[in-house]
């Protein structure tokens, strides 16, 4: 059309572009102030081809690479990473959680991406809820547990083995630092959990209340709060998101520990590294701190704060 002498207005009627689009097409894409639409075509493809060179913020800066690789196969999320690095990493560019998406979608994090592809995991099975006497339910509870205001308040739950394994994992999550605390049961008996508790408020003297599911091994919930000398509230039957912090730890386990395996055949240290991985990781509500700084940080406060009273 522009051979044939037409205007810029009357190609826009033509083809249903508006003439800033024409006047744009050929002003970007003429070669020596003429414009050939084989050249055109070539120059667009370079440009969308330059502009689909995905990641390349990431690609182009080696050390960056190298701390969202690492933190990738160590399983951090692109929305953590990134949080971490705009809040802690100061040294490293800011790099949007998008960008590790494009990056891990582009030939270069690719072979990451197919690592991190998560096989589906089957449906939960409903547990059959045990009536406990007595229980406090969490209606009950102070607002400040509920506001997650304070350091101290566990929630507790249990991931059990296949039906060929034995024992049970016991995982504690504090609500306001998201701590976790893991231990091995092997021989699953109410004593036993009594005195996995009594191990996990050595490991977090800070403890001030437990939040519990239904499970057949607190029916002895009373003697369990004399001994560990704290409140202790009950879920809802059936209510397992009123326990959020623990349930979505539990899914992280899963990772490690999938659902049908034999606990017995985990050792001590197999446990600690995942409780350890558990709590290096980058959360959002943690402003992207791991709960490990952040029970570092309290307890150096603490101290700092009880020896300036003894002065």
């Amino acid at each position: 059309m522009l051979y044939k002498k037409y205007s810029l207005r009357e190609i826009a009627v033509a083809l249903k572009r508006s003439v800033s689009t024409i006047s744009d097409e050929i002003k970007n894409n003429s070669v020596n102030g003429e414009y050939d639409p084989s050249k055109a075509q070539h120059k667009a493809y370079f440009k969308r081809h330059n502009a689909s060179y995905r990641g390349k913020k990431i690609v182009s800066h080696r050390e960056l690479r190298k701390f969202i690789e690492q933190n990738l196969l160590d399983g951090q999320s692109p929305e953590a990473i990134s949080g971490r690095i705009e809040h802690h990493e100061k040294h490293l560019p800011k790099t949007s959680k998008n960008t590790i998406y494009r990056f891990l979608r582009s030939p270069h994090g690719k072979a990451i991406g197919l690592k991190l592809k998560k096989k589906k995991r089957p449906k939960k099975r409903r547990k059959k809820v045990t009536q406990l006497e007595d229980r406090r339910f969490i209606n009950k509870r102070p607002k400040i547990i509920e506001k997650r205001g304070r350091v101290g308040d566990l929630e507790i739950d249990f991931i059990v083995s296949g039906k060929s394994g034995k024992g049970v994992l016991m995982v504690a999550v504090d609500r306001k630092l998201r701590v976790v605390f893991l231990e091995l049961i092997l021989k699953v008996t109410v004593d036993n959990v009594h005195a996995s508790c009594q191990k996990i408020k050595k490991r977090f003297p800070e403890l001030k209340s437990l939040t519990l599911d239904n499970d057949l091994l607190f029916q002895m919930h009373k003697t369990l709060e004399e001994l560990l000398n704290v409140p202790i509230y009950f879920c809802h039957p059936y209510h397992s998101w009123e326990k959020g912090s623990v349930e979505n730890r539990n899914k992280i386990i899963r990772q490690f520990i999938p659902k049908g395996s034999d606990l017995s055949k985990y050792d001590e240290e197999e446990i600690r590294a995942v409780e350890n991985y558990l709590n290096s990781r980058y959360l959002k509500c943690l402003k992207y701190a791991t709960p490990k700084e952040k029970i570092k940080k309290y307890r150096a406060r603490k101290t700092k704060t009880k020896n300036s009273g003894k002065r």
